[in-house]
C-alpha cells in the first residue's frame, strides 16, 4: 500500500513542475533550470547515497551502458526534447501526448519483458489516458487533435519515447543496484551532458539575476520533482513494474490543474472531476488482479 500511496505523491510533486516552471518562464533558459534542476537533485541523491548505503556502489561492466542511456533517455534527452517541443505546440497538446507514456510503457514491457496483458488491465489503460484526455482537454479530448501532427508534435513524442526508455531501463537497474543509486547514477550522467548547453544559453552570466522566487522553483524541481520523485518511481518500478507503476503518471495534469486551482486561484471544472474520476478508476483497474489467466 506505501508504494501507491509514493506513486501518487511522486504525481503530485511532477504535477507541481508546471507551477514552478511558470515561476521561472521568462526569466531562466530552459536549459539552464534544467542543468541547475539536476545539478542540485545530483548532490542530494549522492549525499543521500553515501548516508544510506555507506559508499556509492561500485558498477559492474554491464551496468556501465544501461546507466548512461537512463542519464541520457531521461534527464538529458527528455529535456532537450521536452524545452524544444514546447516552443512548438501548446502545452495542452503536450500534456496530452505526455499521457501517452503509460501506454507506450506498457506495451513496451509487454514485448520486452512478457508483461501479460488482460482485457482488465487494457480497459484501465484506455480508461486512465481517457481521463488524463478529458482533464487536458477541459472536456473535448478531440479538440486537442484538430491541429494535426507537426513538428512540435513529433518532438514531445520523442519525450514519451525517452521516458519508456528510461523507465524500462530502470527495471533492469533496479535488479543490481538500489533505486535511490541508480537514480543517482542516472541523474549525474544527465546532468553532464546538459551542462554545455546551458552555458551556451548564458547561465552563468544570467545567474546572478535570478529572483527568489527563481531559486525557490528550481530548488522545488531539484528537491521534490527530482530526488523524491525519481526515488519513488523507481521504487515503484521495483516493487510493480514499469507498467502498474507507469499508469500514475495520467495523475499528472490532474495534479497539476488542482495545485493551479490551490496556488493560482484557477476553477475546478467538471471536467477536471470526470477526468479524475476515469484516471482514479483505470489506474485501480490496471493494477487490480482481476482478469489474470
Amino acid at each position: 500500500m506505501l508504494i501507491y500511496v509514493k506513486l501518487v505523491l511522486t504525481a503530485v510533486f511532477w504535477g507541481g513542475t508546471f507551477i514552478a516552471g511558470r515561476a521561472i518562464a521568462g526569466s531562466v533558459e530552459p536549459f539552464s533550470a534544467a542543468f541547475l534542476r539536476f545539478a542540485i537533485a545530483s548532490i542530494l541523491l549522492v549525499l543521500l547515497t553515501l548516508r544510506a548505503e555507506g559508499r556509492l556502489p561500485a558498477l559492474q561492466r554491464n551496468q556501465v551502458l544501461p546507466l548512461i542511456l537512463a542519464g541520457m533517455s531521461g534527464v538529458f534527452l527528455y529535456n532537450a526534447l521536452f524545452f524544444k517541443g514546447l516552443t512548438l505546440v501548446t502545452a495542452g497538446r503536450a500534456s496530452l501526448i505526455i499521457a501517452m507514456n503509460p501506454v507506450f510503457i506498457t506495451l513496451a514491457a509487454a514485448l520486452v519483458f512478457k508483461d501479460r496483458l488482460n482485457w482488465i488491465k487494457s480497459t484501465g489503460i484506455v480508461l486512465s489516458v481517457l481521463g488524463a484526455a478529458v482533464v487536458i482537454s477541459k472536456g473535448d479530448p478531440r479538440g486537442l487533435f484538430s491541429g494535426g501532427l507537426g513538428f512540435g508534435e513529433v518532438l514531445i513524442l520523442g519525450c514519451v519515447f525517452s521516458w519508456v526508455a528510461f523507465s524500462l531501463l530502470g527495471k533492469t537497474l533496479v535488479k543490481g543496484l538500489s533505486p535511490l543509486a541508480s537514480v543517482s547514477y542516472s541523474s549525474a550522467i544527465g546532468t553532464a551532458g546538459l551542462f554545455i548547453p546551458a552555458c551556451m544559453e548564458g547561465m552563468i552570466r544570467d545567474m546572478a539575476g535570478y529572483t527568489l522566487v527563481d531559486w525557490a522553483s528550481i530548488f522545488y524541481l531539484g528537491v521534490f520533482a527530482t530526488v523524491v520523485g525519481f526515488v519513488w518511481y523507481y521504487e515503484g518500478i521495483q516493487a510493480i513494474g514499469p507498467s502498474k507503476a507507469g499508469q500514475f503518471i495520467n495523475f499528472v495534469p490532474i495534479s497539476a490543474l488542482l495545485l493551479a486551482f490551490l496556488i493560482l486561484g484557477e476553477a475546478i471544472t467538471f471536467s477536471l472531476l470526470l477526468g479524475a474520476l476515469l484516471v482514479i478508476s483505470g489506474v485501480t483497474m490496471t493494477n487490480s488482479g482481476l482478469g489474470r489467466r
